[in-house]
């Protein structure tokens, strides 16, 4: 491990903080130190307070801030005063030490101080810094860790035994440097846990913590011998199966999640691992991963339901065994080890499941370092000592506060044709209401469309089979499943009677406004057999129930597309997958109507642009985001008992009424 230390850089952060701010950093550009909020950094600073008076003062990372990209915002300043008269106390609730560290901040506006603050404040040294390195927990999870940890550190680190974090930990470590010169000494090994360093100098705290990881990490290489290297195999897709796991996983969290599928070589040779079941589930790196990733994974055996049931099972049981009164969390897993195919991680986001995707990777790839460098192998807490993270009292506390998640959040969906107009305006309500939103379109355009939303814009003529099923099979590869289907993509073909209709107009208008669509749901419908409320919106036309006079080829594929909604919707309803069809009209915010357009076709009519505009039984414009907020409508649990169902969005048409 190198020091990421500039001098160039570190001058652009001026005083204590903002060196503080500079190597918490550095800490958190490299996730073999700190992953995803984990770890936490402070500086010992005096300044005057409101009423101009010195005050000794904490400056301690705050809740909720990643040391990647801290800022002085994000440093909490506690009185020392009050810290130190705390960690004096025999006894103190995780809740009443939150509670008194907030009274004792100079900035009430401030995040809420690390649950180490008090550890912190024991420590005489201005500048300390905490990690998780995955190298120190290594050395540490194993039969002989504490006489390892000895061999490697000597005397220039002190040892603490695993003590849960929060104030037991910091009385455990005021304790031990009682015995102790402080300042003789570099840090702190804590078993299980990670490591600490500390200085009056940022740069030296820094510094020192990469230096005794490094000797961590070269302890352990020597251990292994130059010939270890963890194994590496090719995967065997199956995207039928990580559907319906992602299936089996958000029916038991009871929402739908996002299954994040790591199928490199690294990742498949852990999972295809003769001793994977058994080795993947001893527990975490780290107690602090819990929260996020429970105790163990799930590990995948031939019968998928089977083997998450049982998971299920086993961590009521692991429940039951344990709790003091808690509330169960839900039984689902947080990852899975899917033998031959590689891990699969799971979130409510696709930003929760790549941070657990993350830890998950450091998880698998250090627990094979620790055993084949150590005899007896990789041996993490126990199941007792995990559980009390897993449901420690403040993250109880925040599992009560919960609020109500946005409709869609979890579920992934295809919109065609949403590079602009009606398609885009689904696309963009689908993803502001927590759907991850795949856009295909012929457009170029829809790279960026889709990247504006937070989705994934696919470029794809959706007449070519090879083209829908490219697509589909990257949407389920990369999410893990498929739960709405928005199927838009169409044009307006050129007006002419029937006497005078080109055949090309025809096939033209067939391809795309009614055979499109069918292949689209050809290639989908397997993976929405296996979705979580699945739900299929074709987007149709007024003139399906009201055609003009030279619109033969557009009225006609739409009504074709009409008729093969119910048809779906007879086929699919067994299988709890709706199908509905919505028939907009007069959506004139698109690319198609320009100004003049727009003038033209009012004047033929004798009326201003409003008046074209506005010209159904509820004087109203309908506009695109209308036509999306409906469709999302019907995709949603609103519309759970209702399908072969024909919306219209038009405003009232007595044509069609």
């Amino acid at each position: 491990m190198k020091s990421l230390w500039s001098d160039t850089e570190a001058k652009k952060f001026a005083g204590a903080l903002g060196r503080r701010v500079y190597t918490s950093r550095l800490l958190g550009a490299n996730p073999e130190l700190v992953l995803h909020g984990g770890g936490n950094t402070s500086v010992k600073v005096t300044e005057k307070d409101f009423f101009g008076d010195p005050v000794d003062v904490l400056y301690v990372k705050g809740s909720g801030w990643d040391l990647a990209t801290i800022e002085a915002a994000g440093f909490a300043p506690v009185r020392m005063e009050a810290l130190l008269k705390m960690a004096k106390l025999k006894a103190l609730s995780d809740a009443e030490m939150v509670k008194q560290q907030r009274a004792a901040m100079l900035d009430p506006g401030a995040p809420n101080p690390s649950i180490e603050a008090i550890l912190h404040a024991v420590i005489p040294q201005k500048v300390v810094d905490h990690t998780h390195a995955n190298a120190v927990v290594a050395l540490t999870n194993h039969k002989g860790g504490r006489e390892s940890v000895e061999e490697v550190y000597g005397d220039r680190m002190v040892v603490i035994p695993y003590v849960m974090p929060g104030f037991e930990l910091a009385l455990a470590v005021a304790a031990a440097l009682s015995k102790t010169d402080p300042r003789s000494i570099d840090g702190l090994i804590l078993m299980n846990h990670g490591i600490f360093t500390f200085h009056d100098d940022a740069r030296r705290s820094y510094e020192l913590m990469i230096e005794h990881v490094s000797r961590a990490e070269a302890y352990l290489s020597k251990k292994c011998g130059k010939a270890f290297a963890p194994p590496k195999s090719k995967p065997a897709e199956d995207l039928s199966g990580l559907a319906e796991i992602r299936r089996q996983v958000s029916k038991l969290r009871g929402v739908p999640v996002i299954a994040s599928l790591d199928a490199s070589p690294e990742a498949v040779g852990f999972s295809a691992r003769p001793d994977v079941a058994g080795l993947a589930t001893r527990g975490p790196l780290t107690p602090d991963h819990t929260i996020r990733t429970k105790r163990a994974p799930v590990v995948i055996g031939d019968d998928i339901g089977k083997s998450i049931g049982k998971f299920a099972d086993d961590y009521a049981k692991y429940f039951q065994k344990h709790q003091k009164g808690e509330t169960m969390l839900t039984p689902d897993p947080r990852w899975a080890v899917w033998p031959g195919k590689g891990v699969v991680s799971f979130g409510a986001t696709e930003g929760e499941a790549g941070i657990v995707r993350d830890i998950a990777t450091h998880t698998w790839r250090t627990i094979q370092v620790a055993e084949a460098a150590f005899d007896g192998g990789w041996k993490p807490l126990p199941a007792s000592k995990l559980f009390d993270i897993e449901y420690w009292e403040l993250e109880q506390a925040k599992l009560r506060k919960s609020g109500s998640a946005p409709v869609h959040r979890g579920k992934v969906a295809i919109v065609t044709g949403s590079a602009a107009g009606i398609g885009f305006a689904c696309a963009e309500t689908l993803a502001e209401q927590g759907a991850k939103v795949i856009g295909i379109d012929l457009s170029p355009e829809i790279e960026a469309q889709m990247e504006g939303i937070g989705g994934v814009g696919i470029v794809a003529n959706l007449t070519e089979d090879a083209k829908v099923v490219a697509a589909v099979e990257e949407t389920v590869r990369r999410f893990g499943g498929l739960d709405i289907v928005v199927s838009n993509a169409g044009i307006f073909t050129a007006g002419a009677y029937l006497e005078d209709l080109e055949s090309s107009n025809w096939d033209k208008s067939m391809a795309v406004n009614l055979t499109s669509h069918q292949k689209l749901l050809k290639h989908t419908i397997p993976y929405l057999k296996k979705g979580v409320d699945p739900a299929i919106v074709l987007v149709g036309s007024r003139n399906v129930n009201a055609p003009g006079a030279g619109a033969a080829s557009y009225s006609c594929a739409k009504a074709g597309l009409t008729q093969l909604c119910r048809v779906a919707s007879l086929e699919l309803a067994p299988f709890q997958v709706r199908c509905n069809i919505i028939h907009p009209d007069a959506v004139f915010d698109t690319k198609l109507w320009t100004p003049e357009a727009l003038q033209r076709s009012a004047e033929r009519y004798g009326l201003t642009v409003e008046e074209y505009k506005t010209r159904n039984l509820m004087k109203t414009e309908i506009k695109s985001k209308d036509v999306g907020r409906m469709v999302a409508a019907m995709a949603s649990p609103l519309f759970g008992k209702t399908t072969g169902a024909q919306i219209p969005v038009d405003g009232g048409n007595d044509r069609v009424i």
